[in-house]
C-alpha cells in the first residue's frame, strides 16, 4: 500500500510518500480501507518531535473508510460497512488496522469526509466542557484557537448548551467564521492583549471555564481569565513552546482548577467516550452539530498538508485523500 512515512522526525518535509508492507488484521481488530484522513493536532505533534513506534513510521490517528476484513471476535462491524477509525498511529496510509472499539459506523446521512473529522476533536471538546470542565447553561466559556478542529467543535457544543462563548483567533478574517458557527465574542489575539479583552467582555468578572489547546505561556494568560471557581481544561499544546507550566500560586486566591485531559487515555478506560462520539455522529448526520474541513489534500502530498497546518491559514481540519 502507498502512505505517507517518515523515518526522522522534523519538519513537514520529512514526509515521503512511499510503498509500505499492508497491515494484517487479528483477532478483535479491523482492517479499513481509507477514504479520507484527518489531520489531527496530535499528528503534527508527533511528526515534529514525538517518538518512532517503527521505521519507516506511518503517523496519525483519525480517518474513516469502508472495513475490508474483520478478525475473529469482531462483531460490532462487517465487511463493507462505512467507518470512522481512531488509532494511536497509521492513519496516513491507504489502509489501516485499529482495535474495533476505536471504530464507530458512520450513519447513512453523514458524508465520510465530514465523519472523518469527528472522533478525536468533537470527542476531546464534549469532555474538555462538560465531563471535566463540568460547563452549565448561562456560564461563559473561552475557547482558545477558535479555528482549530476541537476550537470548532467546542464552540458549537458550548453554544448548544447555552453558554455564551468567547473565542481567540488569529485574523478578523477567522473570528467572522467562528461567529457563524456560534461565538458570541471574539479576540484577535494577534492584535489584542487575551486577557484584557476578556475582562473587558465579562465587565471584570472573567470566565467560567476555559478550553485550551495550546499550552505554554497561554496557560498564565488562561488563568487571569478565570472568574471566582473558574476552571481551566488543557487538552493540546498547539503552540509548540515546549513544556507549559504554572505557578500554582496563582490558583488559590479564587479557588480555581486546571486539569490535563487526553482523549486516548479516556477511550482505554471508559466505554462512555465511545458512546459521546456515536452521539456526535448522529448529531452532524441531522445538521444539529457541522463539520469543518478547510482543505483537501492527496495523500502523495502529505508534506504539503501538513505545511500548511502550520502555517495557521486553516480554520477547522484539513483532509488527505488516498
Amino acid at each position: 500500500m502507498k502512505a505517507a512515512v517518515y523515518s526522522e522526525t522534523g519538519p513537514p518535509s520529512v514526509l515521503r510518500y512511499e510503498d509500505v508492507p499492508d497491515p494484517s488484521v487479528g483477532p478483535g481488530t479491523v482492517l479499513v480501507r481509507n477514504q479520507a484522513i484527518s489531520i489531527e493536532g496530535g499528528d503534527v505533534l508527533h511528526r515534529s518531535g514525538g517518538e518512532l513506534g517503527r521505521v519507516p513510521h506511518v503517523v496519525g490517528y483519525q480517518s474513516a473508510g469502508t472495513v475490508e476484513a474483520v478478525g475473529d471476535g469482531v462483531t460490532s462491524v462487517t465487511v463493507g460497512d462505512r467507518v470512522v477509525t481512531v488509532g494511536v498511529d497509521g492513519s496516513h496510509a491507504e489502509l489501516r488496522v485499529v482495535p474495533e472499539g476505536f471504530t464507530w459506523l458512520i450513519p447513512d446521512a453523514l458524508s465520510t469526509d465530514d465523519a472523518a473529522t469527528a472522533p478525536v476533536p468533537f470527542g476531546t471538546a464534549h469532555d474538555a466542557l462538560f465531563e471535566f470542565g463540568r460547563l452549565t447553561d448561562g456560564e461563559t466559556v473561552l475557547v482558545q484557537a477558535g479555528a482549530g478542529g476541537v476550537g470548532v467543535a467546542a464552540i458549537q457544543l458550548a453554544k448548544r448548551a447555552g453558554a455564551r462563548v468567547l473565542t481567540t483567533a488569529s485574523s478578523p478574517a477567522k473570528l467572522a467564521r467562528l461567529a457563524e458557527l456560534g461565538t458570541d465574542a471574539g479576540i484577535d489575539y494577534s492584535e489584542q492583549d487575551t486577557v484584557t479583552e476578556v475582562l473587558r467582555l465579562t465587565d471584570g468578572r472573567g470566565v467560567d471555564l476555559v478550553v485550551d489547546t495550546v499550552g505554554g505561556s497561554a496557560m498564565t494568560d488562561n488563568v487571569r481569565c478565570l472568574a471566582y471557581r473558574g476552571r481551566c481544561v488543557s487538552v493540546g499544546e498547539v503552540g509548540r513552546e515546549g513544556a507549559t507550566t504554572i505557578d500554582v500560586g496563582m490558583l488559590r486566591p479564587k479557588n480555581l482548577t486546571v486539569v490535563g485531559y487526553f482523549m486516548g487515555m479516556e477511550m482505554l478506560m471508559s466505554p462512555r467516550c465511545h458512546d459521546v462520539v456515536a452521539r456526535v455522529l448522529d448529531d452532524l448526520a441531522v445538521g444539529e452539530l457541522h463539520a469543518v474541513i478547510d482543505r483537501t489534500f492527496p495523500l502523495s502530498e502529505a508534506a504539503d498538508a501538513h505545511a500548511y497546518i502550520e502555517s495557521r491559514a486553516a480554520v477547522g481540519r484539513v483532509l488527505l485523500r488516498p
